[in-house]
C-alpha cells in the first residue's frame, strides 16, 4: 500500500478543488500537511483563508497534522517563509505540489498583457518559486518527490487560453530539467495533467459532466507520482478516473545533403514527417549528437564524443 508515514507535504492552492482533495489525499495516508491557499478567487483576485482552514480542520479530524500557510506562490519571499515554517515544525519536506492557479480567459486579440503576465507569474513563477525554495532540502535529504501541474490547454492548446497554455506547457520544460538533475539526489519529477471539475472549470464545462470530472478521481494518479516509487519525468494526464502517459517525440527524420533550401525541405516535408521511426530523446544534446552523427556519416567524419 501507498503511505506517506513520516512524510512531510506541501499543497499550493489546497483550499479548494484539486488542491484540497490532493492535501486530504495525502493526510488520510498518513502525511503531514501543509494547506497553502492565498484564497483568491478564480482570477486571482482578493484573500481569505477561510477555505484553507477547513481543510486543516477536515485533516485534523482524520488524526492528522497540518497548517495553514496564505502564501503568494508568485511571491518568493513568502515562499520561503512558509518552506521555513515547515521546516521548523517537522524538520523536513518530502513532498511538493504545485497546484495553485488562476485563469484569466481572453482572446490573445483582446488580453491585456497584464494579464497575459499575472497568469504566468502565479502559474510558472510561482512553481518555480516552491521548487526552488525546496529543492536545496531535498538535496540534503537525498529524498524528494515534486509534481507540476499542467493542462491539455498547455499540451494541445485551447482557445482564448494563451497566457495560460504558455504557463502550462512551461511545466513541462521545467520538469525535463529538474529531472535531469535531481536524479543524484532520488529527487524525482514529474507533471499531472489534470481534466477536473473545479472553480476554474465550472462555466467551461456542461452539468452532467461535473459529477464525472471530480477531483477526487484524480488525486489517486497524483499520490502515485509523488510517493516514494514513483517514476520521473513522466506527464500524467488525468480526469474521470481515465488515466494517461502523454508524450513527446520526435521523427527519425531526414539529412538533405548538397544545398540546403527552403524548397528542398519542402520536397522532402512528407520524409521528415514520416513516423514510422519516431522515438522520446532522453535530453537536449541526445538530439544535437542524433544530428552531429548523421551529418558526420554522410561526410565521413569521425566524431570523438
Amino acid at each position: 500500500m501507498i503511505r506517506f508515514d513520516n512524510r512531510v507535504a506541501i499543497v499550493t492552492g489546497a483550499g479548494i478543488g484539486l488542491g484540497r482533495s490532493h492535501a486530504l489525499g495525502l493526510a488520510a495516508r498518513g502525511a503531514k500537511v501543509v494547506v497553502n491557499d492565498l484564497g483568491a478567487d478564480a482570477g486571482g483576485l482578493g484573500q481569505s483563508s477561510d477555505a484553507a482552514n477547513a481543510v486543516v480542520e477536515e485533516i485534523k479530524a482524520l488524526g492528522g497534522e497540518s497548517f495553514v500557510h496564505g502564501a503568494d506562490v508568485s511571491n518568493s519571499e513568502q515562499v520561503t517563509d512558509m518552506v521555513n515554517q515547515a521546516m521548523q515544525r517537522w524538520g523536513r519536506i518530502d513532498v511538493l505540489v504545485n497546484n495553485a492557479g488562476i485563469l484569466r480567459d481572453k482572446s490573445f486579440a483582446k488580453m491585456t498583457l497584464d494579464d497575459f503576465n499575472k497568469v504566468v507569474a502565479v502559474h510558472l513563477t510561482g512553481s518555480l518559486n516552491c521548487c526552488h525554495a525546496v529543492w536545496p532540502i531535498m538535496q540534503q535529504q537525498k529524498y524528494g518527490r515534486i509534481v507540476l501541474t499542467s493542462s491539455a490547454s498547455g499540451l494541445y492548446g485551447n482557445f482564448g487560453q494563451s497566457n495560460y497554455g504558455a504557463a502550462k506547457a512551461a511545466m513541462v520544460g521545467l520538469m525535463n530539467v529538474l529531472h535531469l538533475e535531481g536524479v543524484r539526489d532520488d529527487i524525482r519529477v514529474n507533471t499531472l495533467a489534470p481534466s477536473a471539475s473545479t472553480r476554474m472549470t465550472e462555466n467551461l464545462l456542461p452539468e452532467s459532466a461535473h459529477e464525472l470530472l471530480a477531483p477526487e478521481t484524480i488525486t489517486p494518479g497524483l499520490l502515485y507520482l509523488v510517493s516514494e516509487d514513483s517514476p520521473s519525468k513522466t506527464i500524467l494526464s488525468a480526469g474521470a478516473g481515465c488515466f494517461a502517459q502523454t508524450r513527446i517525440y520526435e521523427t527519425e527524420g531526414i539529412m538533405i545533403e548538397g544545398d540546403i533550401t527552403p524548397e528542398t525541405v519542402a520536397r522532402n516535408w512528407s520524409k521528415i514527417t514520416d513516423p514510422t521511426h519516431q522515438a522520446e530523446i532522453p535530453d537536449a544534446f541526445s538530439q544535437t549528437r542524433k544530428f552531429a552523427k548523421r551529418a558526420a556519416e554522410a561526410n565521413n567524419i569521425k566524431l570523438n564524443w
